[in-house]
């Protein structure tokens, strides 16, 4: 005769730990970014998404893109230097919104750190001319990603960045290394930002 399991309301379940998994994830990230451990960044949170670390830290390659005048261009991250890339389609709702807030980061030339946006979805100049233009970022420093070699909305082992949402900003820390994302309209600007990038900053790599 085969027994069946019980639950007396003292024991979880398997399932109530499955589903509980995730937010204790999240409980314990928040606890260890707020709880004072400098080897873990600070929490940063847009609406649904949070800045998600990347694991192994992987370098980032030079990127062969094209600037807005077509011309081909290797980019680089700048060791000692955190780097802030944006990835954004003319498609995209979201990025009306996040452009701006990119471009105006950019323009407040924190020390030690860089900005630059790339156009995932158009190779079109003109069109990201102006499309740049209606969305109040004349003057970000914006690339094309021509060759479908930085990021690859198809997912090819061969594309260095992974697009899991759109916009999404990827930053790189001082050793030139991936470090992490963040989906979706994200605020760099606010006070949680603006902590996470400093502590990048502060990293030795």
């Amino acid at each position: 005769m085969r027994e069946e399991s019980r639950h007396d309301g003292r024991t979880p379940s398997r399932r109530s730990i499955l589903l509980a998994a995730p937010a204790l994830l999240v409980s314990f990230r928040a606890s260890r970014a707020q709880g004072g451990d400098p080897s873990w960044p600070p929490v940063f949170e847009t609406g649904r998404s949070q800045f998600t670390i990347v694991r192994p830290r992987t370098p980032m390659p030079p990127l062969r893109l094209q600037d807005l005048h077509g011309k081909d261009v290797m980019l680089t991250a700048k060791p000692g230097r955190v780097t802030v890339i944006n990835f954004w389609a003319t498609w995209c709702a979201a990025c009306r919104l996040d452009l701006p807030v990119i471009a105006s980061l950019a323009r407040s030339q924190p020390e030690g750190l860089d900005v630059l946006a790339i156009c995932t979805d158009i190779k079109d100049v003109r069109k990201i001319r102006a499309y740049l233009g209606g969305v109040t970022a004349p003057n970000l420093s914006c690339y094309i990603d021509a060759y479908g070699i930085a990021a690859d909305p198809n997912r090819s082992p061969e594309a260095v960045f992974k697009l899991t949402g759109m916009p999404i900003t990827y930053l790189i820390g001082t050793s030139s290394r991936i470090e992490g994302y963040i989906t979706g309209a994200a605020d760099w600007l606010s006070p949680s930002g603006a902590r996470l990038l400093q502590f990048y900053r502060e990293q030795a790599g």
